[in-house]
């Protein structure tokens, strides 16, 4: 761009562009949403979800967006209404876009697999105990549970080695828009909504503590940590990513032949039912002339379902905006559709038993799980040993990290490992798996 020349995009139409044409972004084609990525049918990977998530991400912005602006307190006010009315639907396409980035490798088993290691350590043997006295609670609890989200945000954030500086240089109200849990590793609690995870390590809370700063988010009365209230974007980010695995996840398995189409179609138009702007005699009547091709017939429900899903959201979320901006709502939009309830619960039952715990599935966490927990055994082992002590494997070890993951000598043990958890939690499912053969000399 030329100097003095202004850019025509918005800062948050950059937003989307930093992240669409990251590396952080590009390695989601290849890591594993549900099901392995078989080579005769298409299915759906992180980030062929992260665009879908991002495209109903979009509908809820630009819903919500409208209705905001025609807000007495905010049609009048020449700064608010033009961001509700054109650029909220841009900052929750470009979260939804940014809200797998923290997602290891293998889905969900990739997780639990990098904390594999600290777990296996925190014991009542001596040599345990004094391994553990190298980090403060708040470090141990980040290791021994590591989260996805708490990674989605230090990715955005995190100033690395001979990398720009500031990171991906998002908005606030990007980043605020993915803290989907507000709060640290040691105040979270399962049976709280917004903090049933974490959203930040301890090696980040500058930063989260920016960003909180920065959008009022109303503080957590807790006494376990610091944690805050929901940002209200992050309602809609959720609902999208709930819609879009809850419908998605059945398509894939319905190609997959692990759910009939007759199962398939009736959930789907039992959703679809739902929605009075939809002639639902029409639609079965379209959904029937499709089905010479099957996939086809469930595609086209699909839309139909997913659309009924956006407009019973954004309802939600406009029915109980009070309650949300004021930082008490405690149920996720998609869960509070009273008339959706019962089909949304079948969904999600026979997800688990059919989808979630199919053979295939299973077979692809185990094996990421071994491959995962074992490269950070490699790796923070040769890491935290001290340099004079190191073997000639261990330091070939830590050859193999590339240059904006490798750390200083005078790090602390919990810096270091945080610098080789970037590495393994970035890397894809192919290179897990080649780095895992080589390392183990399965592969030369």
């Amino acid at each position: 761009m030329q100097k003095g020349k202004k850019d025509i995009r918005t800062e948050y139409e950059r937003d989307w562009d930093r992240l669409i044409f990251s590396s952080a972004f590009r390695r989601l084609q290849n890591k594993t949403q549900v099901f392995p990525l078989p080579e005769e049918v298409f299915v759906h990977n992180r980030l062929t979800h992260s665009l879908e998530v991002a495209s109903v991400g979009r509908s809820l912005g630009k819903i919500i967006g409208k209705k905001i602006a025609s807000l007495d307190e905010i049609k009048n006010d020449d700064n608010a209404r033009p961001f509700y009315r054109n650029s909220l639907k841009s900052v929750i396409a470009s979260a939804c876009l940014a809200h797998d980035l923290g997602n290891p490798a293998f889905g969900h088993s990739g997780e639990e697999a990098i904390s594999k290691y600290f777990k296996k350590r925190d014991t009542e043997k001596e040599e345990d105990i004094t391994f553990k006295e190298q980090f403060s609670k708040e470090e141990w609890k980040d290791l021994t549970t590591f989260e996805g989200n708490a990674n989605a945000l230090r990715i955005l954030t995190l100033q690395q080695k001979g990398r720009v500086k500031g990171g991906f240089r998002l908005t606030y109200s990007t980043l605020v828009s993915i803290l989907k849990y507000p709060c640290e590793s040691t105040a979270s609690n399962k049976n709280i909504l917004h903090r049933k995870k974490y959203g930040y390590f301890k090696i980040d809370e500058e930063v989260f503590l920016d960003i909180a700063k920065e959008l009022n988010l109303v503080k957590d009365d807790v006494d376990t940590g610091i944690s805050y209230k929901r940002h209200p974007f992050v309602f809609l980010v959720e609902a999208a990513d709930d819609i879009s695995y809850n419908i998605i996840d059945y398509e894939d398995a319905h190609r997959l032949g692990i759910l009939s189409y007759k199962e398939v179609k009736n959930s789907f138009l039992k959703i679809i039912e739902t929605n009075s702007n939809d002639n639902i005699k029409r639609v079965k009547k379209q959904a029937k002339s499709l089905k010479e091709d099957p996939n086809e017939s469930i595609a086209y429900l699909r839309a139909k379902a997913i659309n009924t899903l956006i407009y019973k959201t954004s309802d939600a979320f406009w029915e109980n905006r009070e309650a949300i901006l004021r930082g008490n709502y405690e149920k996720s939009l998609i869960d509070s559709i009273v008339e959706l309830e019962s089909v949304m619960k079948k969904i999600e039952k026979v997800s688990i038993k059919k989808i979630y715990n199919a053979k295939k599935v299973v077979q692809l966490e185990i094996a990421g799980f071994r491959i995962m927990s074992a490269l950070v055994e490699d790796f923070v082992t040769s890491a935290l040993t001290v340099k004079e002590s190191r073997d000639k494997e261990q330091n070939k070890i830590l050859g193999l990290l590339p240059k904006q993951f490798s750390f200083e000598e005078s790090n602390s043990p919990y810096e270091k490992v945080m610098h080789i958890i970037d590495f393994i939690a970035g890397v894809t499912d192919l290179y897990a798996l080649k780095l895992y053969r080589k390392l183990r000399g399965i592969e030369l």
